[in-house]
């Protein structure tokens, strides 16, 4: 039982939010608080088996390692959800209990995939995450650009699920099991089966859907768009983290003998950092432009498993934490000045507010400068292992589509920049004086400082953990 306290803890205190929904009228402020709770709480108790290796319910979840860092990065990611959330649901007349409840249902999800042992796990946290997040993303449900969002990840989701479950039952009939270790032991003899290769396939064209991959992205940028902010930010980090656990779960080292797969990963990687960051180039939209970027950041993850090593998954591991930070921080800025949803999200809006809202105004530029990549921060440190482990896994070309990607990411990053400190103010953006929410954006920035400033001891853990 106590190899289980995470998601114990986590599950407990989910219950418990039922529960206050049931007894209280106003369930929001109780289920604010508890979800704060169950999170730090299953957050302690994650950050005790990272050391650890074993499984449970006969090898069907993980113990410790890298499952147990990246329910970290999940728990990160629902925390700063919910602070970050409060005064934005307020504020949009949607302060309803539900909408913990429903983070704290997505972040069960994501843990069971950062854990999963077997690829039924995998599929039940990936089904119990989307459902929770077609909710969420449609919680305003006044708005139509809400319902549409809603509406489009839910036909996005079925498709992934589609792929994703034939995966598992032709893997099941050329296996004769679900386990991902005992698959990967009987790999030498199933090398030779077509219907093994094709369940691999579909297994990736379905996690690729999550991760947001070219050219599986479709919808994303509407989804990111219609629905409430902090909940686009909760997608782009904590979805995009426990899609990549599973990618490095199942795909994390070289299985091809003969570099199929790689070139195909390697092809998916090309493609969603130039796509990503050419067509982020064109959209006014802040949260629009986010959106492709987070597809580009996708494609920088996706090198990583390409390079299949233990260097390019502590990458992604690294890059994960990193983006969790930057990102999160973005979306929480844009969601801290939106003074109601679908105003104050284009560039425009953003004019003069250097001198306006300078705290603001400097934190976004800093959080713009570590998504393109720019040192000393996180970004730059993460982008740095993920092209360093390509170029030692033979695939300096992609390595070199990273970096050019990368050097066009600067435009519409410094674009942000240049517009809150050189444009010309036609209004004022006026915002909620929202402590708990300010606190959260400058712990974010102080993280993404000292991840670039100071990589060494976290990448120590994450190394020991591949």
């Amino acid at each position: 039982m106590s190899d289980l306290l995470p998601l114990i803890s986590i599950v407990g205190a989910t219950l418990l939010m039922l529960a206050a929904e049931a007894l209280w009228k106003k369930s929001e402020k109780p289920s604010f608080w508890i979800a704060l709770a169950g999170i730090v709480a299953s957050a302690i108790f994650a950050a005790q088996d990272v050391g650890r290796r074993g499984t449970a319910f006969d090898g069907m979840i993980t113990v410790g390692g890298a499952g147990s860092y990246f329910s970290l990065i999940v728990l990160a990611s629902a925390f700063f959800t919910v602070i970050n959330s409060r005064s934005y649901s307020s504020r949009a007349g949607v302060q309803f209990g539900e909408w913990h409840l429903l983070v704290m249902f997505a972040a069960t999800g994501m843990m069971l995939i950062a854990q999963a042992g077997d690829l039924m796990i995998l599929f039940l946290g990936i089904e119990l995450m989307s459902i929770a997040l077609y909710v969420l993303a449609g919680f305003t449900r006044t708005r139509l650009l809400a319902n549409e969002a809603s509406l489009k990840y839910f036909l996005l989701g079925a498709f992934a699920t589609g792929f994703l479950l034939y995966g598992i039952a032709l893997l099941y009939g050329a296996a004769g099991t679900t386990n991902i270790g005992d698959i990967a032991a009987k790999f030498p003899a199933l090398a030779l089966s077509t219907i093994f290769w094709c369940g691999t396939g579909l297994l990736l064209t379905g996690l690729a859907f999550k991760a947001g991959a070219v050219p599986f992205h479709m919808w994303i940028p509407d989804v990111y768009q219609g629905s409430p902010t902090p909940v686009s930010g909760f997608m782009a980090t904590g979805a995009k983290s426990a899609a990549f656990s599973a990618l490095v779960l199942v795909f994390g080292t070289r299985i091809d003998p003969d570099g199929r797969l790689t070139l195909i990963i390697a092809i998916l990687a090309a493609a969603s950092m130039i796509l990503g960051n050419v067509v982020a180039i064109a959209q006014s939209n802040l949260k629009r432009m986010l959106a492709y970027s987070s597809i580009a950041h996708a494609g920088y993850m996706l090198t990583g498993l390409a390079a299949g090593s233990a260097m390019g998954n502590t990458g992604i591991a690294f890059y994960a934490t990193s983006y969790l930070f930057m990102n999160i921080g973005a979306f929480g800025i844009i969601a801290y000045l939106e003074e109601e949803p679908e105003r104050n999200l284009t560039y425009d809006d953003y004019a003069g507010l250097g001198s306006r809202r300078p705290l603001l105004a400097a934190l976004m530029s800093l959080f713009m400068f570590s998504l393109a990549g720019i040192p000393p921060l996180g970004g730059f440190i993460g982008k740095y292992y993920m092209f360093t482990a390509a170029v030692r896994a033979d695939l300096t070309w992609l390595a070199i589509v990273g970096v050019l990607t990368s050097a066009v990411s600067v435009y519409y990053y410094l674009r942000l920049v240049v517009v809150m400190y050189f444009g010309e103010s036609e209004g004022a953006i006026s915002s909620a004086r929202d402590i708990p929410s300010m606190a959260a954006l400058l712990a974010a920035a102080l993280a993404t400082i000292i991840l670039g400033a100071y990589p060494s001891p976290l990448l120590d853990v994450i190394s020991s953990l591949f």
